[in-house]
């Protein structure tokens, strides 16, 4: 009989870093934004029918939303844990919709990325990382959040870049944090120790109930670059389709997680 899978151990992201890594990442943005032609704001991303304007919207809305929950009284305590919030993101969908599209009508796209930048900058002064925000899908620690920020930012400048044609730089340290939060959000998803996925050079995690691995080279492995993984895990990307093109390698009779992604939508 295999043992019980175990929980994985909570990660730990060290708050300065997650509060600089959003700061870089949301000003690659709004250097891109800031270049584009009325052309370019009305071309189509690969979020349904939303156009670069919009998607250049919600990337306000999703920092812009550390400043809102600061305005709010703190709740008593946390609710969400950084391994919950990524499979709940995916309830609030319609509504972050309507939203995305009053706020990309109402003005300037590049006006609504620099007045958001100023917002969030002078919100956060003083303001200590274990204080509780009140915000979806339920309250946080604000250094958690930030993390939740780096990825929202992570993976929409890939959408950006994807609906340009372009090539946008990322903050390595927003791409680590989002490449470990979504593997760490797999690992808790399937719990166990059979397979071993591997995202270089940010990223291991075991994951899916099995016999476990404890030395050597293990008989289940699967191995990304942190971008495929990003696409895979929020369902950028089909497994088949990866692994047929060699983005991926998987190797083992387990190392299949077509069933198990994306992990967050």
């Amino acid at each position: 009989m295999s043992p019980a899978p175990r929980s994985p151990r909570a990660r730990r992201y060290d708050p300065v870093t997650t509060r600089a890594a959003v700061t870089a990442q949301y000003a690659q943005v709004r250097r891109t934004v800031g270049a584009l032609t009325p052309a370019q704001l009305a071309l189509p991303t690969r979020l349904g029918d939303w156009t670069v304007r919009e998607l250049a919207a919600h990337l306000s809305m999703a920092v812009g939303s550390v400043a809102r929950a600061l305005r709010l009284p703190a709740p008593a305590q946390p609710e969400v844990s950084l391994a919950a919030w990524a499979p709940a993101a995916a309830q609030y969908a319609a509504g972050i919709d309507e939203h995305v599209r009053a706020l990309a009508a109402a003005g300037d796209p590049v006006e609504l990325l620099e007045r958001t930048a100023g917002e969030f900058a002078q919100a956060l002064e003083g303001e200590p990382d274990d204080r509780v925000l009140a915000c979806r899908p339920g309250a946080m620690l604000l250094g958690d959040y930030l993390v939740t920020r780096c990825v929202e930012l992570t993976v929409h400048t890939d959408d950006l870049a994807d609906a340009l044609g372009q090539e946008i730089p990322f903050d390595r340290h927003a791409l680590a944090t989002t490449v470990r939060l979504l593997a760490d959000a797999l690992a808790a998803k399937a719990p166990g120790g059979s397979v071993e996925v591997r995202v270089p050079p940010f990223a291991v995690v075991q994951c899916v109930e099995g016999p476990r691995h404890t030395r050597g080279t293990p008989p289940n492995v699967v191995e990304t670059d942190p971008l495929t993984w990003i696409r895979l895990a929020t369902g950028r990307t089909d497994w088949a389709a990866a692994v047929a093109a060699a983005a991926v390698g998987a190797s083992g009779e387990r190392a299949d997680l077509a069933g198990l992604l994306p992990v967050m939508s």
